[in-house]
């Protein structure tokens, strides 16, 4: 006797063909012409079950970011922020990445979509902060106050303001375009950022 369909191996399916769907058709039509119908024509499954999982596209759009930041994590190999003793190589490594991360369209245009689609959604804003942008942040946190203890940072230092100081720019960079991100640009932003927080901080 042949056993059943395995429904939730189906549902699996269905789920991952969404979530790859929304991110390539947001990487070719952009975010204010992708729609819950295209991502389903494309993932073959009726609008219906999209909406049975997710409330609209934005939503679907953050789940399938959330499933490449992970995959991209167990592709490099990543378990966590680099902590050589080196917090300058260690931090120049990991905006490196990043602007790699940026330059990639399968990055790029998700990223860009739900940055715009959470200044003005406030439900999907906080889900976006706190699924995908903390978490990332606490491993720079985490990291500083490695370096804290080492006695490479001042032990005065406010880290989430290092951290902002060290992305902030690295963002604007990005969204606005103002000029390519490459890696003289991360590893001086580093370098920049640093030499006010090494040893002392500026009273």
């Amino acid at each position: 006797m042949s056993k059943p369909p395995d429904s939730g191996r189906r549902s699996e399916r269905s789920r991952r063909a969404i979530l790859d769907a929304a991110l390539a058709l947001v990487g070719e039509v952009g975010y204010n012409k992708l729609t819950i119908e295209a991502i389903a024509a494309r993932a073959g499954v009726g609008k219906q079950t999209i909406y049975r999982w997710w409330p609209s596209k934005a939503a679907v759009l953050l789940d399938a970011s959330l499933a490449l930041a992970g995959e991209a994590g167990a592709d490099s190999g990543w378990s966590g922020f680099p902590d050589t003793g080196d917090l300058a190589a260690d931090l120049k490594a990991v905006l490196r990445a990043t602007a790699d991360e940026f330059a990639d369209p399968r990055h790029d245009a998700p990223a860009r979509a739900l940055t715009a689609a959470g200044a003005t959604d406030p439900e999907l804003g906080a889900r976006f902060t706190d699924q995908l942008l903390e978490p990332q942040l606490a491993l720079y946190e985490a990291r500083l106050r490695s370096a804290q203890r080492a006695g490479q940072l001042a032990a005065d230092a406010d880290v989430r303001l290092v951290v902002e100081m060290l992305l902030g720019p690295l963002t604007y960079r990005w969204l606005l375009r103002t000029a390519p991100l490459t890696h003289a640009y991360t590893d001086a932003l580093v370098d920049s950022v640093l030499s006010g927080v090494a040893k002392v901080t500026v009273r």
